[in-house]
């Protein structure tokens, strides 16, 4: 009897397995990506409404209390960065829910003997280490007087998270980690690639054209990078358009090539979201920087980062071998198997 036959027997031999994580365990994983995607958008509403130094110290709110005081003089922008320190205890629940989720999937892997998968649990790690490095950038960034360095390294561990996040999505929703299989040809891969490495660069000038224009994060502090706002504005356009050359040419790129199907719709999808978010970042640079649309443009930024994050996903297989889920196997299958 084949290895393969014996894999797959009925319910008289080995049960059919799936070796892609129990939908409850990705939604944990989901919940992960969501709220780490929300804490940006929080935080640059702390910082636009000039609330960052709300509460003026850390870890307490002010002097000898971790809550807001009625003698506090920063009026109602105590009450935004205080909840926006609050959502902190939410990442954190996330991530440990993330961390127990994977440990109890790897429990389950192993009680069905299917094959291990520990980069889920190192993945499912990430973001708890992750909430506890932003939970002390955070406090340097106020006892540092919200310095635009430390504030734009604030933002880029996020994005950092939010790429780990979307890893951890993917690979819990695949049925194995090997073999790997190209679906797409050279090109098409190296294009993607570079569609990411642009996106990483629009990213990084719009937090330095951020820290270099009138929102500082407090309206009494006024730190700021040394750059003209308009250059940096240019440069970050510039970058864009270059995103966007590099968006349309992998689209026809696959078109031509006839990549899979799910790649062609997650480019139009990543197409349609950058050309509202570019409507709004020329709408809010010619309108004087209004705190509305600058809110909504950072919410753009963070849905353009995941939609480019989940293209790469979509140009190989992986954990399938001739159609059949190599994570499924059981281990003493594979044993039984090698002996007949």
């Amino acid at each position: 009897m084949s290895a393969s036959v014996l894999s797959q027997a009925p319910s008289g031999g080995f049960p059919a397995l799936s070796g892609r994580s129990p939908r409850w365990v990705r939604g944990i994983y989901i919940a992960n990506l969501v709220v780490q995607g929300g804490i940006v958008v929080t935080g640059a509403v702390v910082r636009i409404t000039g609330s960052g130094l709300g509460c003026p110290t850390w870890p307490e709110c002010t002097e000898g209390s971790f809550v807001p005081t009625a003698e506090q003089v920063e009026s109602w922008h105590k009450f935004i960065e205080f909840g926006n320190r609050l959502l902190t205890f939410v990442l954190a629940a996330a991530a440990i829910a993330a961390v127990v989720a994977a440990l109890i999937d790897r429990r389950r892997r192993r009680q069905l003997g299917l094959t291990p998968r520990p980069i889920l649990t190192v993945l499912a790690v990430v973001p708890l280490v992750g909430t506890v490095v932003q939970a002390v950038l955070g406090g340097i960034t106020v006892l540092t007087g919200l310095h635009p360095l430390t504030v734009s390294a604030h933002f880029l561990v996020s994005i950092a998270l939010i790429a780990a996040c979307v890893a951890l999505v993917v690979r819990s929703g695949e049925p194995g980690d090997q073999p790997v299989r190209w679906l797409v040809a050279k090109p098409v891969r190296l294009l993607t690639w570079a569609l990411v490495a642009a996106t990483l660069v629009v990213v990084i000038l719009g937090v330095i054209t951020t820290g270099s224009g009138p929102h500082s994060g407090d309206a009494d502090v006024v730190v700021r990078f040394g750059f003209d706002p308009r250059t940096v504005a240019w440069l970050h356009a510039d970058s864009v358009l270059l995103f966007l050359g590099l968006t349309i040419g992998l689209l026809v790129t696959a078109h031509v090539a006839s990549a899979p199907r799910r790649l062609t719709k997650r480019i139009v999808v990543l197409l349609a979201i950058s050309l509202v978010q570019g409507f709004l970042g020329y709408s809010q640079y010619f309108t004087g920087l209004p705190e509305l649309l600058v809110s909504l443009h950072v919410l753009g930024a963070v849905l353009v980062w995941i939609a480019v994050l989940f293209l790469p996903p979509t140009l190989r297989s992986r954990g399938v071998d001739n159609g059949r889920d190599t994570g499924t196997e059981p281990a003493m299958a594979r044993g039984s198997a090698a002996s007949l």
